[in-house]
């Protein structure tokens, strides 16, 4: 059955998967990439251990990992990326970035602090005063960082229940954090950290507070352009562009589902509603990472970290950032983001120089509360091809 067609109820592996969700959710363009197919061992030793994580019972239908190195492309993939036919996943599919879409809500966020529109230490109460008195001293750092304490508005049970009524509901994004506004912080800000979704909704609030433009703009402008991406987009529905990586929710025993299209994008906005390709989110990661889409003065604050894992964990050890992880590997160190959501798990790195990345990509949701020996097993699929990443160099 469509799942198109299921906007009153959700089945209970649906309800499952929004639960799931909610608790987790210059000229820098390259002259043209060149895809490299891989070959030699070690090339095959990398196909093998993606095809592992496909060929479980509990695994993704497809997955696909790129290794960008400048305007080279090394493409790696498993399975298929549709259920029922033959065709590869491709790096010009289109899929969702999920809590990925963080690392783009921080690039527009330290863009505008290179230009004095917006100041690290800028407060709620500065740039946001119709936003709860509670949260007035929180400070821009510490909603990147996710240190700001903010209750997280996709946990609140009137959002649940919406979103449970009617998964392809279009919430007013520039208002989600009205779900918590009768909350106070969860704790002194800075004091701790603590995974919020909503942390990044203030972050595009003060963008916008700051510039006077949507966040969507801002994102064309200060992000789309500067890197040369032309297949990323934040929709407010939950339709996918042509052709897309189809998600999965996969349970051994039952049938396979997809669910691609079973949730719209307005209702995680900036947290997480980005569409992508693979080929636009390595090229995204390798220029945030560290490249020079933002100024040596401020990716030093970018990379003042405190303990602190993406959702889900990445690779190695964990380390939090200004909406940018440190990924310590046996290999050694690569920075970037993680995001999950219904049918979707990514990661996407990048190397200090700016110019090598990674993205691995699978079409099912995995993390610690849904499957953590599946998650266990991505994370040492994810640290091999840092290391090949990394051998690079």
């Amino acid at each position: 059955m469509s799942l198109r067609s299921r906007r009153s109820t959700l089945p209970r592996r649906h309800g499952r998967a929004v639960a799931v969700l909610l608790t987790a959710s210059l000229a820098l363009v390259p002259a043209g990439p060149a895809l490299a197919g891989p070959g030699g061992d070690g090339e095959r030793a990398l196909r093998a251990r993606l095809q592992e994580l496909v060929d479980r019972p509990d695994g993704p239908p497809g997955a696909i990992a790129v290794l960008r190195d400048g305007d080279r492309l090394r493409v790696y993939r498993a399975g298929v990326a549709e259920v029922g036919t033959d065709r590869p996943p491709r790096p010009t599919d289109h899929m969702r970035l999920a809590s990925a879409a963080k690392a783009f809500s921080g690039a527009v966020a330290l863009r505008l602090v290179d230009c004095g529109l917006l100041g690290l230490d800028d407060t709620i109460a500065d740039r946001l005063p119709s936003l709860p008195a509670a949260w007035g001293s929180v400070t821009l750092r510490q909603l990147l960082n996710h240190t700001s304490g903010l209750p997280d508005y996709s946990a609140a049970p009137d959002f649940v229940e919406l979103i449970r009524a009617d998964p392809h509901r279009v919430f007013d994004s520039r208002h989600l954090l009205d779900f918590v506004a009768d909350k106070d912080l969860g704790f002194d800000p800075g004091s701790r950290y603590q995974y919020s979704n909503s942390d990044n909704i203030a972050v595009a609030l003060m963008a916008e507070a700051a510039t006077g433009q949507r966040y969507e703009d801002l994102l064309a402008s200060e992000v789309y352009q500067p890197l040369g991406l032309t297949q990323t987009s934040l929709p407010s529905d939950y339709q996918l562009p042509e052709p897309y990586l189809h998600g999965y929710d996969v349970e051994p025993g039952s049938p396979t589902e997809d669910v691609s299209t079973l949730f719209g994008a307005s209702g995680s906005w900036a947290s997480g509603g980005l569409v992508s390709t693979p080929k636009d989110f390595s090229a995204f990661m390798a220029g945030y990472a560290g490249g020079p889409l933002i100024s040596d003065a401020t990716r030093r604050q970018q990379r003042a970290f405190v303990p602190g894992a993406s959702e889900p964990a990445g690779p190695g050890t964990n380390r939090a950032g200004l909406a940018i992880f440190e990924y310590t590997t046996r290999c050694g160190a690569v920075y970037g983001h993680t995001g999950n959501t219904a049918g979707y798990t990514q990661l996407a790195v990048g190397t200090p120089d700016g110019r090598r990345s990674l993205t691995l990509s699978v079409a099912e949701q995995v993390n610690q509360k849904g499957n953590p020996d599946l998650l266990a097993h991505l994370r040492a699929v994810e640290e091999d091809f840092v290391c090949a990443l990394l051998a690079d160099h």
